[in-house]
């Protein structure tokens, strides 16, 4: 059973840093993809970037590159996204997802499709 579980979240100032992991469980070989969601209150879910756990080939969406990192620790079995310069349109519920269909990580961070499974998130709030 995938199973994906969310920590990092906090209150961080404009221009601060978080780090937020996302620990795996649960698939049988690397061929999949884990992506990094966030929602805002009364927005929609948008993708923010993802990775391709076989070769490590990642996405990410434009309005946050140059300030999020994604990653994947083996090791540790988890997919850290590292959140740099945090501005005040970051604060979000961030959820990490998985999926195992295939399709390249663009599609599924631009919306084209949805990921298979979702963790429960964790809340990003940036304050002054």
């Amino acid at each position: 059973q995938v199973q994906l579980v969310e920590s990092g979240g906090g209150l961080v100032q404009p221009g601060g840093s978080l780090n937020l992991s996302c620990e795996v469980s649960g698939f049988s070989s690397d061929h999949h993809r884990i992506g990094w969601f966030r929602q805002a209150p009364g927005k929609e879910r948008e993708g923010v970037s993802c990775i391709f756990m076989h070769d490590r080939v990642a996405y990410v969406k434009e309005s946050v590159k140059g300030r999020f990192t994604i990653s994947r620790d083996s090791a540790k079995k988890t997919v850290p996204l590292q959140m740099n310069n945090l501005k005040l349109e970051d604060p979000a519920v961030y959820y990490c997802a998985a999926d195992a269909v295939g399709y390249v990580c663009a599609d599924y961070i631009e919306g084209y499709y949805d990921m298979d499974y979702w963790g429960k998130g964790t809340l990003v709030t940036v304050s002054s």
